[in-house]
Formats: structure tokens, C-alpha cells, sequence
């Protein structure tokens, strides 16, 4: 099966992304949503979650940390990066928001890094997914600081390794 192509767009502060992946949209909706999966695919190639806790409601928070295990990533390796999502809305399989910051162990925000507000929508297309993530950040800037720390590389790898995830669960 061909990978579908990620798309990547940038309109001044808000960055979208879309790919469709052949699963169906109930699917594609859990892997997004529910550790199980999340601990499946979650990360850069390398990277594995350490920490995964969901609480998928409206205030919920998802809390994780992604580890480098890969040695042939150099001074990444053994590297720890935390994250926490905070749920705004959700309506299950079409969409939900969150705003998604860094943070620590403990679930602190990172001081002087950007927080994104996302909207990921689901709809059926050709047999499949279409997935679009729209992240709306402070400013160009804010932006433009994730891009220069690797992140399109980063989204792409995640969402293979998603991709990779769905094929192993719908067989």
C-alpha cells in the first residue's frame, strides 16, 4: 500500500496538515485519543512514550513523555521531552481541540515555549481517513520557532509510524 504524502501549509501563525490514512474514521479517531494507541505510534522514529495518561473529556488532560532509545541518534539518545495537551471540546470521530503545550514531569508548562491551540478533524474519504490538523499559535514567530526546532520532520515521522500502527490493527 502507497503512503499518502503529508501536506504541509502555513498561513502566517496557523499551520495545517493533512493526510488521509486507509483506515476507517472510528479507527483513526482512537489512535488519536486513547493510550493504548497513542503508546503505539506516538513520536519520531526512535522515540517511544515513557508516559501516556489520558483523560479525553472537555478539561481532560493527556500528559506524556517521549524518550529517545535510539542510540544511532546521538546526543538525542536517553533525551526526555514532556508534553501535556489540555482538551477543549470534543465531538467523537469528527473533531476535537486541545491546546498543546511543553512541560515537565510534572505537568508544568515550559516557560518560553509556544502553546498551540489544535483542531484535528476526521472525515471519511475514498475508503479511508482524511486527517487535518490545524495548529494556531501566538504569532509568526511562535511558529516559526517549532518549524527551526525540527518539527515537520518530526509530524511526519509520527504520523508513518501512525500509518504503520493502522495497517497493523485493521489486518
Amino acid at each position: 500500500m502507497m503512503t499518502q504524502a503529508m501536506q504541509f501549509t502555513v498561513d502566517g501563525s496557523v499551520l495545517t496538515m493533512e493526510r488521509v490514512f486507509q483506515a476507517p474514521p472510528e479507527l483513526v479517531f482512537q489512535a488519536f485519543t486513547e493510550a493504548e494507541h497513542l503508546k503505539q505510534w506516538w513520536g519520531p522514529r526512535g522515540w517511544t512514550l515513557t508516559v501516556c495518561n489520558v483523560d479525553f473529556r472537555p478539561g481532560g488532560v493527556w500528559h506524556y513523555c517521549m524518550k529517545c532509545m535510539d542510540e544511532n541518534q546521538g546526543d538525542f539518545y536517553g533525551m526526555e521531552s514532556w508534553g501535556k495537551a489540555v482538551y477543549k471540546e470534543i465531538y467523537p470521530v469528527e473533531k476535537f481541540v486541545y491546546v498543546d503545550y511543553f512541560s515537565d514531569a510534572e505537568g508544568n508548562e515550559a516557560e518560553g515555549m509556544p502553546s498551540t491551540e489544535v483542531t484535528m478533524t476526521f472525515t471519511a474519504h475514498e475508503g479511508g481517513t482524511k486527517v487535518i490538523s490545524q495548529a494556531q499559535y501566538a504569532s509568526e514567530e511562535s511558529l516559526q520557532t517549532v518549524i527551526d526546532m525540527g518539527m515537520q520532520q518530526g509530524i511526519t515521522e509520527t504520523w508513518d509510524r501512525l500509518e504503520e500502527h493502522l495497517q497493523a490493527t485493521v489486518r
